[in-house]
């Protein structure tokens, strides 16, 4: 090997050491911001500054960055009820995103989706969605589309758990495998249908499910957002180069309940469950110890993320309680039934 290969090699070398350290940085900040934001969102409910419920994603955080970090901005995704992680992940605005969770016109939605159906079509964000398993037959016509017009876009459907009781995600996987369609399926398997652990409601194996339409799915820790993103790069790639639609279950544990108001919930899972993910399983924490370990990053960097993560939330609180409602002229426009 020449002098001038080896030195481009190891170039090359550092040049992909770096974007991949930024990459996981970037991936821990977002992580911490979609933590923080969820803080606000309770916060901001407990003192009846906030219209309506909202679901949390604390305790969920790896799976929508570590899927999101595997797309491009073009790419599509659909989101759920609780999906003010996913609108975060793929790149929508902390303080639009606060100011339609609190009915203002600079919201997302001009303030009349609230949080369970934000949109942000500059970031290929196809929208939230109240119903459960509601956006599976969107993002399939998304991919679609993407097949249609033979661009190289991906669509990711997220869903929880409790979607697998829905008879459309199963009509549109099976024409999502017949067609190839550039699609994956999320499956976020929190453990809990609203107020019922899985087991009680849905048979089999998960995974399993998917491969019933020949569709290749994965299992992996939905707490670990180096495990998430590279099933995700290997999804996406398969996607892209149109050999059709994957699936996964990650399995994770949202911290807090159903929603907003399920505050005491100790009569359908016990405080040691909670506890112990909280504790043990913490997908932030998880990402930061690898990162020390592995000298991409040392403590006070960590803690200067965490500052900033924080400091753009509260930002983003104050931007949102500050800016105008719409002109009450504006009632029936953007509106449809």
């Amino acid at each position: 090997m020449s002098q001038t290969t080896s030195t481009g090699a190891k170039s090359g070398a550092k040049h992909g050491a770096a974007e991949a350290a930024e990459r996981w940085l970037h991936m821990y900040y977002q992580m911490l911001q979609i933590r923080f934001f969820e803080d606000q969102v309770n916060d901001l409910y407990r003192t009846a500054r906030m219209p309506g419920l909202a679901h949390l994603y604390s305790g969920e955080e790896a799976v929508a960055v570590g899927v999101c970090a595997a797309l491009r901005r073009d790419d599509y995704i659909t989101s759920t009820h609780r999906g003010h992680g996913h609108c975060l992940a793929k790149g929508a605005r902390v303080d639009r995103m606060f100011a339609e969770l609190l009915g203002k016109e600079s919201g997302y939605c001009k303030g009349k989706g609230g949080s369970m159906h934000i949109a942000d079509q500059d970031t290929g964000n196809l929208g939230a969605n109240a119903i459960v398993g509601g956006s599976a037959g969107i993002a399939t016509g998304a991919a679609f589309s993407s097949r249609w017009r033979k661009s190289d876009q991906v669509t990711v459907c997220f869903f929880g758990e409790g979607a697998l009781g829905q008879g459309m995600l199963y009509e549109v996987m099976n024409m999502a495998s017949l067609w190839k369609l550039p699609i994956i399926y999320v499956c976020e398997n929190n453990l809990y249908n609203e107020y019922t652990h899985f087991s009680e409601t849905t048979a089999g194996n998960l995974a399993e499910r998917a491969k019933a339409f020949a569709i290749p799915a994965e299992e992996i820790d939905g707490q670990d957002a180096r495990a998430v993103f590279a099933a995700a790069e290997r999804m996406v790639a398969r996607a892209r180069t149109g050999e059709g639609p994957s699936f996964m279950v990650a399995n994770t544990y949202r911290y807090h309940g159903h929603h907003v108001g399920d505050i005491s919930r100790s009569y359908y899972r016990p405080p040691e469950e909670e506890g112990f993910w909280k504790t043990q399983r913490d997908p932030i924490e998880l990402l930061g110890d690898w990162l020390v370990s592995e000298q991409v990053a040392d403590t006070d960097q960590l803690a200067d993320l965490r500052q900033k993560a924080k400091s753009d939330v509260e930002a983003g609180v104050q931007f949102g309680l500050s800016a105008p409602f719409p002109a009450e002229s504006e009632v029936t426009q953007d509106v449809y039934a």
